[in-house]
Formats: structure tokens, C-alpha cells, sequence
């Protein structure tokens, strides 16, 4: 079930005794909680809500919680975080769970119990008993990740139900400073919206005035000048990086954690595999995989091959030494560049 449908659903007054909220969309898991929320008024709220995290709370807890009667009201509402025990990291649990008694639960809840799973995790662990009871018995919340053309419909319905126009450039600006991210997307449209109070059109300059470049955008460009060897213009977005108090390991490990990805596409290319293909191995949003295969295009595998080695010195010696992390990076760039000049890198050549 949908968020929207979700809504619709509660507005009519068809609640369900047990929802599991399924994904790890930040936007889309809180949007859920709100409307849930609302089942309740604050007066109501301060007897019959409870909320139990399942890496510190035996389910037993929270069950016990469920199976009793609201107070001064008409229902209980329950919210179980973490659910651990529907994962296949299960054995790594700190706290053992009641998993048959939850079982027995579910086989006959509470119907004036609202009982809400909700479970950030890519995937669940669907050959366990107790993962295919509770898809079985419970409504099902869709909050997985969206891919960013299913972002890109639902940022451009908000702005429709606002009667604001949003121009065709905008929405592309706003795609490429978020990644493509529903959560950044959304936590932008309360800013866009204000802006148009005063204007009748959001363009692109209004997004690039008004929406900040996540860290990783930022990194993406910062990989474009590393691979082009334009070290003024690379050190210019560290410092900007710098600047806005993001740790120097930080911007580093992603640093390496994109050279790595690009080697990986690399070879996986050179096997054949398409772009969704590298999507579904890589565990990569999509949008990553598209944004990462234009920087593949351009760049030899020995140059990412010797800006990959590089930063993974840099990654050693903000560890053990007190060196300054823009002198090193510094010093990383002129080699590279140097190194670049001597194997000829500046094409993208096998």
C-alpha cells in the first residue's frame, strides 16, 4: 500500500490492527508515522501510545503493551522500531525476542490495538516464519527507496496540489543537488514553496540559490576535478568542504568510496553488464549508478586506477599523523597530476 492510499484509508475511518511500515525511505517512514500519529489526540496520546526499539526492549515488552486495554479511549496504538528478528542479521541481537508469542499475536490481534512494525532495512529476510506470518496478516506500508523518476513524479505532485509552477530546468537542478534523493527532495519543497510566494515560476537559479549541494554532490564534482586535473578548482571545493565543518576523513572516505565505485563499474562494463545490472550487484541507487557511469565514460581505468591508490595513502595518514588534511590533499593532487602527465591519463584509455 502506497502512502497516499494509506491516508485515504484512515480519513474513512479503516484502520487496520497491524501495519508494517517496510523501507528505509526517510521521508516516506516519518510521513507514515505522522498520519498514525493522528489515530490518536494528544490527550489520548499520553495513555495509549507506546513506542518500543527491539535492540534494547524484548518483544515481549511491547506485546504485553499491545494486549492491553486502551485507557480513557477507544484504541492503544503501539510503534516497534528496529525489528531486528525479521532480518538476517537475527543471531547478532543483543536481546532475544518472544517470536512465538508474536506469532500468536498476529494470528489474533487486539482490535483495539493498533500495532505498527516498523522495519529500515533494504530487505527482509522472507524465508523466515515469521517474516512471511507478519507480510501474511499485516497491511503493508511501502516505504522502500525510490528510484529518482518515482521521486521526480512525487516532488512535482507536491508542487501541483500547491498550484506552483516548477520549471523543466529546476526540476533537474533539484535533482542533480539532491542525488536524486525523495527525503532531500521533499525537505527542499517547504523552502521552494515559500520562494513562491513571490514569484509565479520556481526556476533553476532559485534552486541553486536556495537548495544546498549535498556532500556528495559535492564530492562528485570534486572526483570531475581530480580526474580532469584542475587542482585549483579541485582544492577550491575541499576548502568549500572544509568550510562547512564536514570532517576531513569524512570527505576522504567517500572520496575513496567513489573511485571505488567507478573501478568497479569499469570492469563490470568491460563484462557486459548494463546499467541496471550494475544497479542490482552494486546495491547502488540508480541514480549513483547513472551519475558514476558519465564519469566512467571519460576517464581511464589506470587514472581512477592511481586516484584510488592515492587517497587511500591520504586515508593513512589522517589517521597516524598530525599533518594538515589540505596540505595532503594538496600534495595528492600535484602527484596525481604529475602522474597523470607521465603515464599520459588525460584520455580515457584502457
Amino acid at each position: 500500500m502506497e502512502i497516499t492510499a494509506l491516508g485515504q484509508q484512515l480519513k474513512q475511518g479503516n484502520v487496520a490492527p497491524v501495519y508494517l511500515v517496510e523501507g528505509d525511505e526517510v521521508y516516506l517512514v516519518d510521513e507514515t508515522r505522522k498520519l498514525l500519529r493522528q489515530l490518536l489526540s494528544s490527550e489520548e496520546s499520553d495513555m495509549n501510545f507506546g513506542q518500543y526499539d527491539m535492540e534494547t526492549t524484548p518483544l515481549a515488552v511491547a506485546l504485553d503493551d499491545a494486549a492491553s486495554a486502551p485507557f480513557f479511549g477507544d484504541r492503544r496504538l503501539i510503534f516497534i522500531k528496529q525489528p531486528v528478528f525479521l532480518t538476517s542479521d537475527a543471531k547478532k541481537a543483543k536481546v532475544k525476542h518472544n517470536i512465538d508469542g508474536f506469532l500468536k499475536y498476529l494470528a489474533n490481534p487486539l482490535p483495539s490495538t493498533v500495532l505498527v512494525i516498523f522495519a529500515p532495512y533494504p530487505k527482509l529476510d522472507e524465508r523466515k516464519k515469521v517474516t512471511k506470518f507478519l507480510k501474511k496478516t499485516a497491511t503493508v506500508i511501502d516505504a522502500k527507496k525510490r528510484t529518482p523518476e518515482q521521486a521526480q513524479r512525487e516532488v512535482q505532485r507536491a508542487f501541483q496540489q500547491a498550484n506552483v509552477k516548477l520549471a523543466p530546468d529546476a526540476l533537474t537542478s533539484l535533482m542533480q543537488r539532491t542525488a536524486g534523493d525523495l527525503t532531500a527532495m521533499m525537505a527542499a519543497v517547504p523552502i521552494l514553496l515559500t520562494y513562491a510566494l513571490q514569484a509565479q515560476t520556481i526556476t533553476a537559479e532559485a534552486v541553486a540559490a536556495l537548495v544546498p549541494q549535498n556532500l556528495e554532490e559535492n564530492v562528485f564534482s570534486l572526483v570531475d576535478a581530480v580526474l580532469a586535473q584542475q587542482v585549483t578548482k579541485a582544492l577550491t571545493i575541499y576548502d568549500e568542504l572544509l568550510l562547512q565543518k564536514e570532517e576531513p576523513l569524512k570527505i576522504n572516505a567517500i572520496l575513496v568510496g567513489q573511485f571505488r565505485l567507478l573501478l568497479q563499474i569499469k570492469i563490470l562494463q568491460k563484462s557486459g553488464y548494463s546499467q541496471g545490472n550494475l544497479a542490482q550487484v552494486l546495491k547502488i541507487h540508480p541514480y549513483r549508478i547513472k551519475l558514476a557511469l558519465r564519469q566512467t565514460k571519460r576517464f581511464s581505468r589506470a587514472s581512477l586506477r592511481e586516484a584510488y591508490l592515492g587517497l587511500t595513502e591520504i586515508e593513512a595518514q589522517l589517521k597516524s599523523s598530525q599533518q594538515s588534511p589540505r596540505l595532503l590533499f594538496q600534495l595528492f593532487l600535484l602527484k596525481f597530476t604529475d602522474r597523470a602527465h607521465q603515464l599520459g591519463l588525460t584520455q580515457n584509455q584502457a
